[in-house]
Parts: C-alpha cells; sequence; structure tokens
C-alpha cells in the first residue's frame, strides 16, 4: 500500500537534544531543520492536527525572511519557526511529549492506527485487499539528507514507469528529507543531473539499483538518501507501471535475458491490459484545430492516456459525479493519500504542483489514470472551484468540460474526440505467451452479433461461449414483431419473421468464428422483458402489436401475462416445453445459417453448440433435447449437408448441478448416443438461486456487507467458492463421472474475473467465456494461474527432495520414554 502508511522522522529530538544535535555534528541548521520537521510530522500524524495549520505559519515566516525555500531559511527562523509549530499545539490543546521514548511509542501507536485512515481503507477497497488484521511498524535509524549541499535524497524508477523505457527515471533533492520529495514542496531536479553534484553517490546507486532488478528480475522503485557524500539506500520494491510499461519491460526483461516469457508474464497485471485497451487521442485529433488551438496549459506528463470530463475541486464531487455517470477531471493544487476516492473515480488528474513522483503521479501510473502534475501555468482554487490560466487570466470553472493529455502534460479546453486502441504489438506478442502456457484454460466470448464476434476473434477468443439469442429481438424493427408473436402466438407469419433474421445473424456468427466453437443458448429471459410498460401503450404501439386501434384490449392481455416473480416464471426451457415452436424455430435458423455458410464457403466449418437454457429436471432437458435433435437432422437430411452440432444446457439452477451426472448420462434411445456433450455453467443465475440475492436489487445491501466484512467479495463479480462453487465443482465431477469427455465452461460474468478464473482452473474446466473486451484480460489470468500452479508444485518437490536428502536422525529409546523423560 505505497503512501497509504503514515511516517515521522526524526524521533528523539526536543529542546534539548536538538542542541546536542548541532553540537555532534556541528551543524546548527540541520539540527534545528529536524526539528521543525519532526514537530510537524508529529502534530498532524500523531496527534490529528491539520498539517494546514502548520503550513500557515512556515508561510509567514517564509513570507517574513523574503525566503522562497526552506532551504533558504536562517537557523534563527528555524528556531522561530519551531517556537511558531508550539503555538500551534497550544492552540489545538496538544502536548508534544519530550521524552524520546513516550515519542516513539506515541508514533508506533499513530502508524498501527493508520490502517483504519480513511484514505487506507479506500485504497484497500479499490485494490480489493481484503481480510488483513493490520498493518505492521518499521523503527528505523536515521539517516539526513538534509545536512547541507553534500547531502539528499530521491526516488528513483530503474526504468521509466510510464513508457518502460529502459532508463533511469526519478527526481532527488539537495539538503532535503525523503517527504519532500513526494510532497511536492520544492520542485525536484531529474535524477540525472546528480551526477553533476554528488557523482560518486550517483555511480554507486546506479550499481545498486542495477543489481537489485537483476535479482528481482523486475524493474524496481527505489528510495535513497545521501547524507555527507555517502550514500544510503532505504528501501526497494517492485514498481508501479501504467499498463504500456508493463508491457515494454515485461518484453524487455526477457530479450535482456533477465526472466523467462513465463516470469515476465506476472510482471504485467490483468488490469494493465485494459489500461492497454482504454481510450487516447487519436493521431487525427492530435492534429486538429480544437486540439492545437486549444492547449491552454502545459505541465509535467506524469501518467499517459487520454481523459475528458468535467472539472471537479473534491473527491466526494468527483465519487458523486462518477456515481452519475459523469467522466471528470480531479483538478487540485497537489494531491495527498486522502484524496484517493476521488483519484479512482476520475478520468484523469490534473494538479498545479508536484513532481513526476508526486503522490498524484504515483498513484495515477498504478492505475493506468491519465495524470498532467505539476501545471505551474494554472492556479487552482478549491475555494473558488476554478482554473485559471496564468498567462491569458482565462477561467475554467466546476463543470467546465477539459481535455487533458497525459503523455505531453498537455491541458486542453473542451472535449477532444478520443479512440480506443486496436490489439497487437507487444501486447498480442504477450498474450500469444499466455497463449502457449502448458494446460492454459482457454477463453471464449459471450457475444450476440457479428460486430460483437468480430472483436473478439479480433482480441483472441477461441469461439463464442454464449450467444444470448433474445439480445437478437430488441433493435426497433424487429422488437415489434417479436411483441405480435408473444401476444398472438397462433400467427406463424411472426415466427417465420423472426427466424428470417435469426438465422442473418447466426451466420454473421459462424463467418466471424470459422472452425470454433459458436455456443448458441436458445430462449432464456422472461417473456415480459420484450412488452412495452403499460404507460407505454399507445394507440402507434397497439397496431404495431396487432391490437389495431384497441388499447384497453392490449392493456388487458399484459395484464394476464403479469407474473409475480418472472425470472422463476415461465423463462428458459420452461417456455420451449410450452411453446414447442419457437424451439424449433431456433434450431431452424441455427442449422440452415450454418448450411448457408457452407453452400456460400465449401472450405467452411462452422460448429454450432446448441444450449438449453434453464433446466432443473432431467425430463425437462430430455424433451428438449429431442426436439432439438429431430430439427437439426432434418435440416441436415433436407439440405444435404452435414453440419456438425452439439446440444448441452445451461446449469443455472441449484438441482440441475445436484443431477449432472443424470444430465450428462442422457442417451438417445432411437441411436444410442449421448444427448449431452457439454455443461456451461450460469453463474450469475446460479448465484442468484444459490444465495437467494437478486442481483438488481443487491445494490441496497452488498455493499454494507462488504464494508462490515460479512462478505469479502461481490459474489456477482468474483465467484463465491464456498456455497456457488462447491456447486459447480459437485456438478463438474458428477459430470465428469459418466462422460469424461464432457466439455465444462463458465460463461456468466464470473468467467473475466481473474480470481474466479482461478477457481474455475482448479476445478478443471475447460474454458471461460467473457466479454469481446475482457477476453485479453482472461487469456493473462488464465496463463498466470497455470504458471503460479506449475511454480508452486515445483516449490513443493523441491521441499520434498530436500527433506528426504536429509540424513535420519538416531532413535534414542522409544517415543513412550521420551515423554517420560520430557515430563519429568
Amino acid at each position: 500500500m505505497p503512501g497509504m502508511m503514515d511516517t515521522v522522522l526524526n524521533i528523539g529530538l526536543n529542546d534539548e537534544t536538538v542542541e546536542g544535535l548541532a553540537k555532534a555534528t556541528g551543524n546548527e541548521r540541520f539540527a534545528w531543520d529536524s526539528y521543525r520537521r519532526l514537530l510537524d510530522m508529529f502534530g498532524e500524524v500523531v496527534l490529528g492536527i491539520p498539517h494546514e495549520d502548520f503550513e500557515k505559519r512556515f508561510d509567514k515566516v517564509k513570507e517574513d525572511a523574503n525566503a522562497t525555500n526552506d532551504v533558504d531559511l536562517t537557523v534563527e527562523e528555524l528556531k522561530l519557526l519551531c517556537d511558531e509549530y508550539k503555538q500551534v499545539y497550544e492552540e489545538h490543546n496538544k502536548h508534544f511529549p519530550t521524552d524520546p521514548y513516550e515519542q516513539l511509542h506515541a508514533c508506533v501507536k499513530a502508524v498501527f492506527g493508520s490502517w483504519m485512515t480513511p484514505r487506507a481503507v479506500k485504497y484497500r477497497e479499490i485494490h480489493n485487499i481484503r481480510n488483513l488484521i493490520g498493518t505492521a511498524t518499521n523503527i528505523q535509524a536515521m539517516v539526513f539528507g538534509n545536512m547541507g549541499d553534500d547531502s539528499g535524497t530521491g526516488v528513483a524508477f530503474s526504468r521509466n514507469p510510464s513508457t518502460g523505457e529502459n532508463v533511469m527515471y526519478g527526481e532527488y533533492l539537495i539538503n532535503a528529507q525523503g517527504e519532500d520529495v513526494v510532497a511536492g514542496i520544492r520542485t525536484p531536479q531529474p535524477i540525472r543531473k546528480m551526477k553533476e553534484v554528488l557523482p560518486a553517490a550517483y555511480e554507486k546507486f546506479l550499481e545498486n539499483v542495477d543489481k537489485l532488478e537483476h535479482y528481482f528480475k523486475d524493474m524496481q522503485d527505489v528510495e535513497f538518501t545521501v547524507e555527507k557524500g555517502k550514500l544510503w539506500m532505504l528501501q526497494c520494491r517492485n514498481g508501479k507501471r501504467t499498463g504500456v510499461a508493463a508491457l515494454k519491460i515485461a518484453i524487455d526483461l526477457v530479450n535482456e535475458g533477465i526472466c523467462t516469457k513465463s516470469e515476465a508474464l506476472l510482471k504485467v497485471e490483468p488490469t494493465h491490459v485494459e489500461q492497454l485497451l482504454h481510450p487516447t487521442f487519436s493521431p487525427d485529433a492530435l492534429k486538429s484545430n480544437a486540439y492545437t488551438k486549444g492547449v491552454v496549459a502545459k505541465g509535467l506528463p506524469g501518467s499517459p492516456g487520454a481523459a475528458v470530463g468535467r472539472l471537479v475541486f473534491t473527491p466526494k464531487q468527483a465519487e458523486d459525479m462518477k456515481a452519475n455517470g459523469e467522466s471528470v477531471i480531479l483538478a487540485r493544487e497537489t494531491t495527498s493519500p486522502e484524496d484517493v476516492g476521488g483519484m479512482w473515480a476520475a478520468a484523469g488528474i490534473l494538479t498545479a504542483r508536484g513532481g513526476m513522483t508526486s503522490h498524484a503521479a504515483v498513484v495515477a501510473r498504478g492505475w493506468g489514470k491519465p495524470c498532467v502534475c505539476g501545471c505551474s501555468d494554472i492556479e487552482v482554487s478549491e475555494v473558488s472551484e476554478t482554473v485559471t490560466i496564468k498567462e491569458t487570466k482565462e477561467v475554467f470553472k466546476a463543470g467546465d468540460i477539459i481535455s487533458i493529455n497525459g503523455a505531453t502534460g498537455e491541458v486542453i479546453r473542451g472535449s477532444i474526440e478520443v479512440n480506443t486502441p486496436t490489439l497487437g504489438g507487444g501486447l498480442g506478442l504477450l498474450l500469444s505467451w499466455a497463449d502457449q502456457e502448458e494446460g492454459v484454460m482457454k477463453v471464449l466470448a459471450n457475444a450476440d452479433s457479428g460486430p460483437d464476434a468480430m472483436q473478439a476473434a479480433e482480441n483472441g477468443a477461441m469461439g463464442i461461449g454464449l450467444c444470448r439469442t433474445e439480445h437478437m429481438f430488441f433493435s426497433p424493427e424487429r422488437l415489434p414483431i417479436v411483441r405480435r408473436w408473444i401476444f398472438h402466438t397462433e400467427c406463424l407469419d411472426d415466427l417465420d419473421h423472426i427466424k428470417h433474421f435469426q438465422r442473418s445473424d447466426f451466420k454473421d456468427l459462424f463467418v466471424a468464428m470459422n472452425g470454433k466453437d459458436v455456443t448458441i443458448r436458445l430462449l432464456d429471459p422472461p417473456l415480459h422483458e420484450f412488452l412495452p410498460r403499460p404507460e407505454q401503450v399507445h394507440a402507434r404501439v397497439a397496431e404495431e402489436c396487432g391490437f389495431g386501434t384497441d388499447i384497453q384490449r392490449m392493456l388487458a392481455r399484459i395484464d394476464s401475462m403479469h407474473e409475480e416473480n418472472p425470472m422463476l416464471g415461465l423463462r428458459g426451457c420452461r417456455l420451449g416445453i410450452v411453446k414447442p415452436e419457437f424451439t424449433q424455430m431456433q434450431v431452424e435458423a441455427i442449422m440452415s445459417a450454418a448450411a448457408d455458410f457452407i453452400e456460400e464457403s465449401p472450405e467452411a466449418k462452422p460448429h454450432p453448440r446448441i444450449m438449453i437454457p434453464l433446466i432443473g429436471s432431467i425430463s425437462e432437458y430430455k424433451n428438449q433435447a429431442l426436439i432439438i435433435k429431430s430439427e437439426a437432422e432434418r435440416i441436415r437430411s433436407e439440405r444435404g449437408i452435414d453440419v456438425p452440432y452439439e446440444i448441452g444446457t445451461m446449469i443455472e439452477v441449484p438441482r440441475a448441478a445436484l443431477i449432472s451426472d443424470k444430465i450428462a448420462g442422457l442417451v438417445d434411445e432411437m441411436d444410442g448416443k449421448p444427448l449431452c456433450t457439454f455443461f456451461s455453467y450460469g453463474t450469475n443465475d446460479l448465484t442468484q438461486m444459490t444465495m437467494g440475492i437478486s442481483r438488481d436489487d443487491s445494490n441496497g445491501f452488498i455493499p454494507k456487507y462488504l464494508e462490515l466484512g460479512i462478505m469479502l467479495d461481490d459474489p456477482f463479480q468474483t465467484i463465491d467458492e464456498e456455497g456457488v462453487g462447491k456447486l459447480v465443482q459437485h456438478s463438474a465431477a458428477l459430470g465428469k463421472s459418466v462422460n469424461p469427455t464432457i466439455s465444462l465452461s463458465v460463461c456468466g460474468e464470473h468467467g473475466g474475473d481473474p480470481k474466479s478464473i482461478a477457481f474455475f482452473d482448479s476445478v478443471g474446466l475447460n474454458y471461460v467465456s467473457c466479454s469481446p473486451y475482457r477476453v485479453p484480460v482472461a487469456r493473462l489470468a488464465a496463463a498466470q494461474i497455470r504458471i503460479k500452479t506449475r511454480m508452486a508444485k515445483a516449490k513443493e518437490d523441491e521441499k520434498s527432495r530436500t527433506a528426504s536428502a536429509l540424513p535420519k536422525q538416531a532413535t534414542i529409546g522409544n517415543t513412550e520414554s521420551m515423554s517420560k523423560v520430557i515430563v519429568q
């Protein structure tokens, strides 16, 4: 949790020890500078005094001394500042302890307490960090970067965390302590310039960072201090990075021989892949007059990417507007950890102060959000909620739309068109490595139209795992036809119209996925979803639906079809049983579309898999499977084309999961062939029915459940392993017990969730199916699971070999006598 836990420096100083430190070092200014820092940090972190109260006193002392920066203050002015800080304590009725041990004890408690600060809680919520009891506290001896011009402090990355370029990237400050760099109090210098002022320390620093990168096999984020010319490495960790940087670093580490392809795949997070598919300004947009003449300011390129949104000035504004579906740009003088909620909600971040390693830049890069930081061309007033361009005096108010370019640091007036990048280049290479991992789970896509299927194919989907046929019904020209059939099922002309457009749509899917599986679910949702609400019924709608001008008759018909609980009513296979002509129509459309494709392209290899939804009994499945088989064989015979097809079911009712062996074992009594070749787990409905929670209504309490720890994850985003997951596991085992070759998959929303994918892999599913845009994420997640599983097994095997190689110890006596000796 970088930057989320509190830090206090220079513990142990007081009115007496500050004099001792001055004498011991021969540097009175350094001693009093360290003391004023302790007073500030202790007051804020330990006692909760607002930092602004100290800042006001600091600014006043600098103003009176005509000083620009903190380093310009003299010893006497620093002593005065310490007295001013003590007055702040008095104003808040707080006490600064002079006993060093009392200071230390209070600071330890404060760091423990920072685990529950709003910023830390929000960070854990954003990153789904749950079920941890708290943080540890490091107590560390000080080295001082504020001892003069031969001292300093800095933060650096072994590679550029924005682009991934293999060059040292970071900043440092002479005569400063670590907090100065990230707080934006002074503008830091690029790390490369350190070579000019501290050459020996700089060379040693480069050597150390190179060793760390090779040892950890990853880009490193390091903090360091130089005290009187001597380099001290304070900490290192694998550095946060943008999606662009993560991709380049992973590929470069392989090309440089530092790590293997499998190891490199673990360097890229699924969220990084999402970032790579986020919108950017197109080359044409960058050349447009709207862009080139609309640039009003330029700051530092803190985190790359394009963002367009309405200006907001507080984290709460950002969160509220995001909740209402608005895209926002959060503008701040500078950000702090308290702002993380608003930063997460914002499409982009703009700050007037702070460098490339400031809080705003580091957090934005980690989340893949565009950020322009240290924009000295602007003044940000959080009081008046305005951004003022210093040179032109142009003012932007809350709600005004601006665009920011995190790659160049430019701020642009108005909205600039963005586009979505395509999959390819380095990302295509990385994902090809993922697909090559041994035993990796396949990733298919949920797609209901030709364009969806084409997008899925471009993103590397190995087929279509779910086509929701009902999604083909909602276009304006089709919906009236569907409604007429629902109201007047005896009208076969309308059913024929539906068959015609479904046949065309199915063919588009087969063309896009030529040679790959296309799993088509027969109509699943309740019929009321297609009907107008009573208040939407008027003369034109009544006429479209076959009621002429008789609006009242149409309203009466809608009322007669009302269901108290439609999600458990006439839907899925129940509809196909009650109205078998609809099942026949859909199967004819599917098989005819496949035959059409083969006729047009003799090399075509469509492979439809017809899925029966919402079964709860063997009889329900068998009824529909025999209708499907009869209709499919009729089309094959009439067309004289051998269209391969499969029949299977979506397991979304708990009872079906419990009798999966009986379903998998069904055979056609006429030819003895299996009637079920695949299960696909519809985990959306399976979760609703198993947990007794309506997905549509769960938002009223699940957020509170997560906050209180009653649930660790939203069960509609991450599979409930103990309940719903157990049903999936049990069902899969039952199905395999009677049909070892049965195909097992998941096609709910969980199919794109990395944590859920790990579970599905562990229970032996063959593939997951998710949104076309989640396919690249799922491909990476599936490969990472295989790699981690293999690494864990290798580690266990090594542990076993080591244990077996150890010499056996001689046994003295027997266990009983040994026990007696121990007891005595």
